[in-house]
């Protein structure tokens, strides 16, 4: 009966190992040291290679477009929002001759010039907003302070932005601003691709190919290539070449790849983004 009230304490790396005690624990540390790390690697692959879900256009609800020169940020509440629900509030205030909202919050539109843009988002960041201060990390980049960037970077990775652990992994790999660390920066990367970064999902495909692991590069690839990522289909083809892959398998991905594509596609997105190669040309870019 006295057994039956001990509460038992779970290791933490395996989660599946129980003891009585610390002093039980660390005495059968060496017999069971081998198949806690065998059994946290197969638990953290478990998570890594879930297939990550589409991150969606608030107003539209349709999967927002990989291309990021076809997404528009909003100051005043740091979203990311299609081209297509910009383009498409702005002509419904023409038309109807409103006054210009945010087509999420409909406060009245921030000032879209640089100074009040940033004014607004950094009133964001110092609320916690994980998409700004991801952005003001990239601003202090550009001006070369790293040691800012990691700040804001740190905080956003720790409110789960994916994109700040993609930056985290570049700083760590690259000893940007911060003590090279391998390990860190693999770990970031992997945490990015979790929380469904493409380009940190590539990244690692890419490193497993390099160094002969195949099957673990072709789950990165078709995790991607299931998001409507070219990039990753691609290399997907190069490895069905290979013999790595089976054409069944790639047909398979190939299927779903073309099905996200078409999920991103809507009348008022082809007018939005038609809109903005418009104005590339009226500038004198190449669209």
């Amino acid at each position: 009966a006295e057994v039956d009230d001990i509460k038992l304490k779970t290791c933490t790396g395996c989660k599946s190992a129980r003891y009585c005690s610390i002093k039980c624990q660390k005495e059968h540390r060496s017999q069971h040291k081998r198949a806690c790390k065998k059994k946290a690697a197969e638990l953290r692959d478990e998570i890594l290679f879930r297939q990550t879900e589409s991150t969606d256009c608030p107003i539209c609800l349709l999967p927002l477009p990989l291309d990021p020169d076809k997404l528009a940020m909003i100051s005043c509440c740091a979203r990311h929002i299609c081209a297509g629900c910009e383009f498409a509030n702005a002509l419904r205030e023409i038309e109807e001759g409103l006054k210009p909202t945010c087509p999420f919050c409909r406060l009245p539109a921030p000032h879209d010039d640089a100074k009040m843009f940033e004014v607004n988002i950094k009133r964001r960041a110092e609320a916690d907003d994980p998409a700004a201060l991801g952005w003001m990390g990239g601003k202090c980049q550009e001006k070369g302070d790293y040691n800012g960037a990691f700040e804001f970077w740190k905080r956003a990775a720790e409110l789960g932005d994916s994109e700040s652990h993609y930056q985290l992994s570049v700083m760590y790999h690259g000893g940007y601003g911060v003590e090279k660390d391998e390990k860190k920066g693999i770990r970031h990367l992997e945490e990015a691709a979790i929380g469904g970064d493409i380009g940190a999902r590539v990244d690692l495909g890419v490193l497993e190919q390099g160094i002969g692991r195949f099957e673990r590069a072709e789950k990165h690839f078709t995790i991607a290539a299931n998001l409507g990522c070219e990039d990753a289909m691609s290399k997907l083809r190069h490895l069905q070449l290979r013999g790595v892959m089976s054409f069944e398998d790639l047909n398979t991905v190939l299927r779903a790849h073309k099905a996200a594509l078409d999920a991103m596609k809507s009348p008022q997105r082809e007018a939005g983004e038609a809109n903005l190669r418009r104005a590339a040309r009226e500038r004198g870019y190449d669209s």
